[in-house]
């Protein structure tokens, strides 16, 4: 097995060689998509116990999304049901694929759908034995 995709799936082929520019609900979706990011990357630094069991809870709820929803955040089907009324939009070129896209875009890296999931998978896991660590110092 390679680090490359052998087929590309219906989201992979979703996304065009040039960024595009987005309109305000765009803009106001991608900016939301900080939130949950900048909770995976801090939270496991979190000064405080309950707050440390939240996100210990919320990780394994992302991961668990993605897996249940073919790789797609649920932030991106509610941009795509909000502009077509249905849950996918195929045209989108960041349904399944917004933080792939946002290091594209940002660094001309195209990695393909399994090295994200490497990267992501890898990161979250650490992320989350930190703050598992983080909250055993506390008992």
């Amino acid at each position: 097995m390679t680090l490359d995709d052998t087929e590309p799936g219906e989201l992979d082929t979703a996304i065009p060689a040039h960024p595009q520019k987005r309109d305000a609900l765009g803009q106001a979706c991608f900016i939301f998509h900080f939130l949950p990011l900048i909770y995976v990357l801090a939270g496991w630094m979190a000064p405080w116990r309950g707050a440390l069991i939240v996100y210990l809870v919320f990780v394994p709820a992302v991961f668990l999304q993605w897996r249940l929803n073919k790789s797609s955040c649920v932030l991106n089907n509610m941009e795509s049901f909000i502009r077509t009324g249905h849950w996918r939009d195929p045209r989108s070129r960041e349904e399944g694929a917004w933080l792939r896209t946002l290091i594209k875009d940002r660094t001309g890296l195209s990695l393909s759908r399994f090295q994200m999931d490497l990267v992501m998978n890898g990161v979250m896991t650490t992320l989350w034995l930190a703050a598992l660590a983080h909250l055993l110092r506390w008992l």
